[in-house]
């Protein structure tokens, strides 16, 4: 990982003084007079270290070779997975038993070792070739893949002690000039790349830096023996090997070995479990009743309700009751081609608000259908768990020629014909979605001028926003939209998304000073890589922006679900004592409570390998700069502490997870907790390093991670799914808009 500027100059020196120490030396040969009882070699790479040593570095003819490995797992919250491994060149030597030899290696916890161990002899070829000068048959084996032991060889018998020395010190020499002109180069990029645009593209030069130094220093640590990058993200390979004499030969032990690792699960003991009751509501949206319970309302006409947010019973079939025939019939009138199934099969993501005008509960739902022959219609109520009547149709999508006229389109644009913007994208030619939006997923909510208005769309031609009478909660028929690309005379006006990047459930909510506008990426399936965005303006209108600067719009196609585009909240992830990964959060509601704290609702899905999914609420929080971060644990009636904490109470281990924008979302990735500490003198050490600060008086934290700034708040949560309680923070990146979550370690 990268280190800090002047740290940097450090590494390369040291790194031009082992290599320099290094090239001067015969490796594997004892000084002279001494004669070392066995030959010893160790590997090391992202914490794991393999040492293969041998009991005597001399063997005479027919004796027998005892060597050990000794496997190390020095990672902090990783356990090596067990496997087996091979030999990749033991030419000339024999198991001196039938049992063979080591193999395989089983589980490794964090912090543990196993040492396995072998017995050799030399076979008939080696004893038969003993004294007749062929030296160095049974090692001339490797296929090419072991240049550093040829290297090593030629080191040994060359002769010429002083002229390694003088090869070692120069290569010293253009080490440390190219090491130098490397560091410059990258303080040069770095200083280049504080742009907004760099974000997604950071981590590539900062990791080759890194594996450059790293593999120096591990040639120093390692006496030749040198380690292999890893295989993938969850693995690394390292080929251990030792040399030594036998009947005047010599000859090599060497193994290739894959580590794969798996989380350090933490325990929790049963009577600090806490289990909270779960709904499965879908497209969930929030909504408080007069009384102060809380509502949800979800796809397919299912819902719930909750006193705290946490605990929740299910009303489905409450809900599902209340629909007449009449109004189910009124409903669907629009999409006459999709009424296979159940009857709310069709029924997607309602949104509910009390309009205060009307003394009534306005539920806007969408109507989905075939070639975005799509509507969103407004029911009432005078309980927010109904009985609903149809009230009336926002906006249509999916019109043609023929069905031009059964819409509200020609009382909106003043013809009967239905203009040829229409066609040229339209239906028939498959080419609506170009332009147009599907007439779903509804988001209403009043303004700070007191204004109706409607959020709604889904991937396609993008989000769009339409004003709403408040007398009636229907369509404002007074107010007259642009045509342009980002406005349209019917639709109203374009906030976001766009060209068939994926965007859908959108969510406006007024937090502090900004319309903060939340955007579902991906697809809803647990391996779609459904995940939050959120983008703010000073105007529910627009436009809207994320952390960087970039625009909610999409004017051109995109693959963004793991864009730098619009702040994500969060990713797959997984806690050390959570017995399945979360991924695919989305579709989300968001509010403000009565005591001004705010909240993301969503919809999770798991790895269990399922589509289940349930009702979430974590708190929402603006760091210093008013950008949003979520808690990292559900809600449980945490309160930020205004006043902030001091160095003392924040300081210790602290489990974290950096919701990297790259991930393997097909495969059903969560990101696992890496290890850091904060220390009293402000560094951080351990997974990443770096410093952190807290700002007297107020929440804020700041934290530098190897070189990146994330800004946030600290507080107590209670961890969820237990009654422990723990100091944890949430951060946003300022250079590359990612999150950061972290969870102070309790004991295990």
């Amino acid at each position: 990982m990268e280190k800090r500027g002047k740290e940097k100059w450090k590494h390369g020196l040291l790194a031009a003084v082992c290599f320099t120490a290094l090239m001067a030396m015969p490796w594997g040969v004892a000084a002279a007079g001494e004669q070392p009882a066995g030959v010893v070699k160790e590997v090391s790479e992202e914490g794991v270290s393999v040492t293969l040593a041998t009991d005597k570095s001399s063997y005479d003819a027919g004796e027998e070779i005892h060597y050990t490995l000794t496997i190390v797992n020095g990672k902090s919250l990783a356990a090596i997975k067990g496997a087996e491994f091979t030999y990749s060149n033991t030419e000339g030597l024999l198991p001196a038993s039938e049992e063979g030899l080591p193999t395989s290696f089983p589980d490794i916890s964090a912090g543990e070792s196993v040492t396995l161990s072998g017995v050799l002899v030399g076979d008939e070829t080696l004893l038969a070739s003993a004294g007749t000068g062929n030296a160095g048959t049974a090692a001339s084996a490797d296929t090419g893949e072991n240049t550093d032991a040829s290297a090593d060889r030629e080191e040994e018998t060359g002769g010429n002690t002083k002229t390694a020395v003088i090869i070692g010190v120069a290569a010293a020499v253009i080490l440390l000039l190219a090491v130098l002109g490397f560091l410059i180069m990258r303080k040069k990029s770095a200083s280049a790349g504080n742009g907004k645009k760099t974000g997604a593209g950071k981590g590539s030069g900062r990791s080759g830096g890194a594996a450059g130094l790293a593999l120096l220093l591990a040639l120093c640590m390692a006496g030749g023996a040198l380690p292999v990058q890893a295989a993938g993200k969850d693995s690394v390979t390292l080929r251990p090997y030792v040399k030594f004499e036998y009947a005047g030969q010599e000859v090599m032990i060497r193994t290739v070995m894959e580590f794969g690792f798996s989380g350090e699960r933490w325990v929790v003991a049963p009577e600090d479990k806490a289990q909270n009751k779960q709904i499965t509501c879908h497209d969930p949206s929030i909504f408080k009743d007069l009384d102060g319970v809380y509502y949800v309302l979800g796809t397919h006409i299912t819902g719930g309700r909750s006193t705290n947010l946490y605990d929740w019973v299910s009303l489905d079939n409450v809900i599902r009751e209340s629909y007449s025939l009449e109004t189910r019939n009124e409903v669907r009138a629009w999409n006459k081609e999709n009424n296979k199934g159940d009857w709310f099969g069709y029924l997607w993501a309602p949104d509910v608000v009390y309009n205060t005008a009307m003394g009534k509960y306005c539920i806007y739902l969408s109507a989905d259908g075939d070639d975005w022959k799509s509507n969103i219609v407004m029911l009432t109520a005078d309980y927010v768990t109904g009985p609903y009547e149809y009230a009336g149709s926002i906006v249509y999508g999916g019109f043609n020629g023929d069905t031009f006229g059964e819409t509200d389109a020609p009382q909106v644009l003043g013809t009967d014909q239905i203009p040829e913007r229409y066609v040229t994208n339209g239906v028939d030619n498959k080419k609506w979605g170009d332009m147009w939006p599907n007439c779903i997923d509804p988001c209403v909510f009043y303004d700070d001028e007191g204004r109706l208005l409607m959020a709604y769309g889904s991937w396609s031609g993008g989000i769009f926003m339409l004003e709403l009478d408040p007398e009636t909660g229907l369509r404002d028929y007074s107010v007259n939209y642009e045509e342009n690309i980002h406005s349209d005379p019917y639709f109203g006006r374009k906030i976001a998304g766009g060209s068939y990047a994926s965007g859908e459930g959108a969510y406006i909510q007024k937090i502090g000073d900004y319309y903060y506008l939340f955007i579902s990426y991906g697809g809803l399936e647990a391996a779609g890589g459904y995940n939050v965005r959120v983008f703010r303006s000073e105007r529910p209108e627009g436009e809207y922006v994320d952390a960087l600067g970039n625009s909610a719009y999409y004017d051109k196609y995109a693959l963004n679900i793991n864009q730098s585009v619009g702040v994500r909240l969060m990713g797959g992830y997984q806690w050390r004592h959570f017995n399945v990964g979360q991924v695919a959060q989305g579709h989300n509601s968001a509010f403000v409570d009565d005591d001004g704290r705010a909240y993301i609702v969503f919809h999770t899905r798991t790895t269990n390998g399922t589509e289940g999914h349930y009702v979430k609420v974590h708190q929402l929080f603006q760091n210093k700069e008013g950008w949003l971060v979520a808690a990292p644990y559900l809600t449980h009636g945490e309160t930020l502490k205004e006043d902030g904490y001091s160095v003392a109470e924040v300081t210790g281990n602290y489990e974290v997870i950096l919701h990297e924008l790259e991930i393997d979302y097909k495969n059903l990735e969560a990101k696992q907790p890496g290890m850091i500490t904060l220390n009293e003198d402000g560094s951080i050490t351990g997974d990443y390093a770096g410093s952190f600060s807290l700002e007297s008086g107020t929440p804020y934290i700041t934290l530098v991670l190897d070189g990146v700034s994330y800004s946030g708040v600290a507080l107590e949560m209670e961890i969820e799914g237990t009654v422990l309680k723990t100091m944890v923070f949430t951060a946003l990146g300022k250079e590359n808009q990612v999150t950061l979550w972290g969870s102070r370690v309790i004991s295990d």
